[in-house]
């Protein structure tokens, strides 16, 4: 065999040396820190316009902080989808159908309740939370069901993921046509005419007390996911399920009863979203379906299978979300989430918490 060259010897050398600036400069691009640059470069720039139309300090901090309760909202939702995402490994397009459910579920629940005096300084009585807690499983069989019924066949088929996020959406129509069956297309309201005076908190920042509420119970139930995902056998076995469902099955683990498990968590995360959006506003069939895409873009911000990613995400597209209705129609807050959603596509596609390659 002919020895090489000196030229030769040299040339894959001179290669690598030239690629590996490139390399670094890539793997800088793609950092989580220069992500949370560009996100930073973001909200400074809607700051400085909101600025320059006139807005001042005051408002911004208002509506920054009505952007946490608003993510604290989305994040609710956005764990359960990333939930199912991370054991089951499809995008689940009927997600935002189990979040309007839920909001109506309570609705429900409050007209057949007694109604009690309001909770000072709250807007609502007892009988709102008792609703909640009554909601949020229904939903979660709901959502158990639906993997029952359709889901599970195709997992048993090996059928393709196309399938599985076409049968999801056709889900999310179906669900949302028996709502708007049961419901109407009209809206409604929890305490159509109730007061819900404004808190002045420090800083002059004015929010109401049932946003306090919301985000006081989203950090809650957020809590509570994560001890169960960290303290409890359940979550232990979801999460190594998440991992490597075909090892998880061979270490014993009923992967079956997991993903069960998987649906009620998600579907009773989704139910309690839905209620605190529906608290925060109104009740509409569609709501669940125009929280869908921020729900997606948190997701895939924190990182796809990552529920905590999915908080963080939640809570940057929230703030970002409200800030802008400082000189946008808040009609244009989908489209903020999309923005955000391109940028970390573009930037570190696989969100701020998740692995390289997956």
């Amino acid at each position: 065999m002919a020895t090489p060259t000196h030229e030769e010897r040299e040339t894959p050398t001179a290669v690598t040396r030239t690629a590996r600036p490139g390399e670094r400069a890539r793997a800088l691009v793609q950092s989580r820190a220069f992500l949370l640059l560009a996100i930073a470069v973001v909200l400074a720039v809607l700051v400085v316009i909101a600025q320059v139309r006139g807005v001042g300090a005051e408002r911004l901090l208002s509506l920054a902080a009505w952007g946490v309760m608003l993510g604290g909202i989305i994040g609710l939702g956005s764990i359960g989808l990333t939930l199912v995402y991370g054991v089951l490994k499809f995008p689940n397009f009927s997600h935002g159908a189990l979040v309007t459910l839920g909001a109506y579920f309570t609705f429900t629940i409050i007209a057949w309740l007694p109604q009690g005096e309001p909770l000072t300084p709250l807007s609502f009585g007892w009988e709102f939370p008792v609703a909640l807690l009554i909601a949020m499983p229904l939903v979660g069989v709901v959502a158990m069901a639906v993997d029952r019924v359709v889901y599970r066949r195709l997992r048993r088929q090996n059928a393709h993921l196309v399938l599985f996020a076409m049968a999801s959406l056709a889900m999310a129509f179906f669900l949302r046509s028996l709502i708007y069956i049961a419901w109407g297309p009209d809206f409604h309201f929890y305490y159509p005419g109730r007061p819900n005076p404004a808190l002045t908190l420090p800083f002059n920042i004015r929010v109401r007390a049932d946003q306090l509420f919301i985000l006081a119970l989203a950090l809650v139930l957020m809590l509570g996911v994560y001890a169960l995902l960290e303290r409890t056998r359940i979550g232990k076995a979801m999460r190594a399920t998440a991992d490597n469902p075909e090892l998880a099955q061979v270490r014993g683990i009923n992967t079956e009863r997991v993903i069960a498990w998987t649906w009620i968590i998600g579907g009773a995360l989704a139910a309690a979203g839905g209620t605190m959006y529906g608290l925060s506003s109104q009740l509409r069939p569609e709501m669940g379906f125009w929280l869908l895409l921020p729900m997606f873009a948190a997701t895939i911000m924190g990182g796809i299978g990552n529920p905590y990613g999915a908080l963080a995400g939640a809570l940057i597209i929230g703030v970002t979300h409200q800030v802008t209705t400082a000189f946008l129609s808040p009609t244009y807050g989908p489209a903020v989430a999309f923005v955000l959603m391109v940028i970390v596509l573009l930037v570190r596609p696989q969100g701020l918490f998740g692995r390289s390659g997956g």
